[in-house]
């Protein structure tokens, strides 16, 4: 089987609500995750929600495939995911920078290996 796109995404748990409900830092923190992961930034966009809930998503498009970071202000909760093509890429390492300034307290991290048959 070849390997063809390597997936690391997980829950972070309560995090550090300076930073998670900043809008701007997020989008921030995700364009040099791309960086780290040593992905191509295509563009990045975000929405911040309002509600019960709130929180802001976050997408990165990279030529190799995407960041995605979405948070939940309520609970200082977050989703990240990390998908990259490309043996040139690193998304672990774009997915413990995000952790690193997120904060939080508890982490739930997988990795997946996406191959042709």
């Amino acid at each position: 089987m070849r390997v063809v796109g390597k997936h690391v995404y997980g829950n972070l748990y309560d995090c550090d609500s300076a930073v998670i409900n900043d809008e701007q830092k997020l989008v921030q923190v995700v364009r040099e995750a791309a960086e780290i992961t040593n992905a191509t930034l295509v563009e990045v966009c975000s929405w911040s929600f309002g509600g019960d809930m709130g929180g802001i998503s976050v997408i990165a498009l990279v030529k190799e495939s995407h960041i995605a970071l979405h948070s939940w202000s309520r609970y200082n909760y977050a989703t990240l995911d990390v998908y990259t093509c490309g043996e040139h890429t690193n998304p672990g390492k774009g997915f413990d920078y995000i952790v690193k300034v997120l904060k939080p307290r508890k982490v739930v991290k997988h990795e997946a290996e996406r191959s042709l048959e």
